[in-house]
C-alpha cells in the first residue's frame, strides 16, 4: 500500500533530523549563492581588477574598473605598441567574498581603530547591547502589564486602544530630534526611540494574546470560586505566559530594527557607527562582518529566550 506523501501537508511536525537539515539549508542557500556570485567570474563580475599597469598612465595596481574602460585602455595601448594592462574579472568592492568576510570576522576584533577616539568593534557591539536590553526592559516594564490589563478587562481596552492604535502608525524616527533635545547626545536618546518603537506595538500584540486565552480555564475558575483581580493572576495570566513570553521573543527582534535608526541620532558610537566609519573607509569586509555580528547576537539571543522557554513552559513545548 503506497502512502500519501506528507511533505506538503499543513501543520505536520518536522523530525528532529529534517528540523536540523531545514535549519542548516535556510543559511546553505544564501551563502551558496553569495559564493556563486563571487568566485564563478561568467555570473556577475562586471569589473576588472587590475594585477599589472603595464604601461597605461591611467590605471593602477589594484584598481578595479569597468571592462569597457579596462578594453578601452588597452587598445590604445596596442595601438601605440605599448605594454597592456593585466586583470582578472573582480565584483565591485562593495561585495567583498566569503571568505573575506570569514576572516573580517577575526581581524576586525583585533583591527584597532583608524582613529584614536573610535571603538573598537567588540566595543561598539557592547554598547548597541546595552542600549537594546535597556530600551526594551523599559517597554516591556510598561507594555507588558498594560496589554495583558487591556487584552482582559473591556474598559482599559477602550481608554488605551484608540490612543495606542494612533500612535503606532506614527515612525520613531521623527522624534529622534526631540529625544535628543530633551535627553542630550548620549544613549538616554536612543533608549528612549527604542521605547517608542516598541512600546506600542507590544502593548497591542500583547493585549491581542491576551484576549485569546482560553475561555474554558476561565470559567473552571470562576465555578471554584475565583472572583475579580484574582481570576486574572491565578488563572488568565499562568495560560498565556507562554504565548506572551513568545511575543516578546519576536518584539525583541523589533528592538533590534530600531537600534540602527536609534545610532543614527546624534551617535558616536554603537555597531551603527562602526559601520559608517568603516563604509566611509572603504573596508567593506568589515562591514559586513559587523552586520553579521549583528544578527548573530540577535540569533544567540532568541536561541538563549527559546531555550529558557522550553524550561519554563515543558507543558506548552509538549502540547
Amino acid at each position: 500500500m503506497a502512502y500519501p506523501d506528507r511533505t506538503w501537508q499543513p501543520f505536520r511536525a518536522l523530525t528532529p533530523r529534517q528540523g536540523l537539515a531545514a535549519w542548516v539549508l535556510s543559511f546553505v542557500l544564501p551563502l551558496g549563492l553569495w559564493a556563486v556570485v563571487s568566485y564563478v567570474p561568467f555570473v556577475w563580475h562586471p569589473l576588472m581588477k587590475v594585477s599589472s599597469a603595464g604601461d597605461s598612465m591611467v590605471l593602477q595596481v589594484g584598481d578595479r574598473v569597468d571592462r569597457a574602460d579596462f578594453e578601452k585602455e588597452n587598445a590604445g595601448l596596442k595601438a601605440e605598441g605599448k605594454a597592456l594592462a593585466q586583470g582578472e574579472p573582480a565584483n565591485p568592492i562593495f561585495l567583498p567574498a566569503p571568505h573575506e568576510v570569514a576572516e573580517a570576522l577575526v581581524t576586525a576584533f583585533t583591527t584597532p581603530p583608524r582613529r584614536a577616539d573610535d571603538l573598537w568593534l567588540h566595543e561598539s557591539l557592547t554598547k548597541s547591547l546595552q542600549v537594546i536590553l535597556w530600551g526594551f526592559f523599559l517597554s516591556s516594564l510598561i507594555g507588558v502589564p498594560l496589554g495583558i490589563l487591556c487584552g482582559a478587562y473591556g474598559w482599559v481596552r477602550g481608554a488605551v486602544w484608540p490612543f495606542f492604535e494612533f500612535f503606532r502608525y506614527l515612525p520613531a524616527p521623527a522624534f529622534g530630534a526631540l529625544c535628543v533635545a530633551v535627553l542630550g547626545i548620549a544613549d538616554a536618546p536612543k533608549v528612549a526611540i527604542i521605547v517608542i518603537g516598541t512600546l506600542f506595538q507590544q502593548v497591542l500584540v500583547i493585549a491581542n494574546t491576551t484576549a485569546k486565552a482560553d475561555r474554558t480555564l476561565v470559567e473552571a475558575g470562576q465555578t471554584l470560586g475565583v472572583k475579580g483581580p484574582r481570576l486574572l493572576t491565578r488563572v488568565v495570566l499562568p495560560g498565556i505566559l507562554p504565548d506572551v513570553w513568545k511575543d516578546q521573543r519576536i518584539l525583541l527582534g523589533w528592538a533590534w530594527t530600531y537600534l540602527i535608526v536609534a545610532e543614527v541620532v546624534g551617535s558616536s558610537s554603537g555597531i551603527t557607527y562602526f559601520i559608517n566609519q568603516q563604509a566611509k573607509y572603504r573596508i567593506y569586509d568589515h562591514v559586513y562582518a559587523a552586520i553579521g555580528m549583528i544578527g548573530i547576537l540577535g540569533l544567540t539571543m532568541d536561541a538563549g529566550l527559546a531555550w529558557l522557554g522550553r524550561r519554563l513552559f515543558p507543558w506548552k513545548e509538549a502540547s
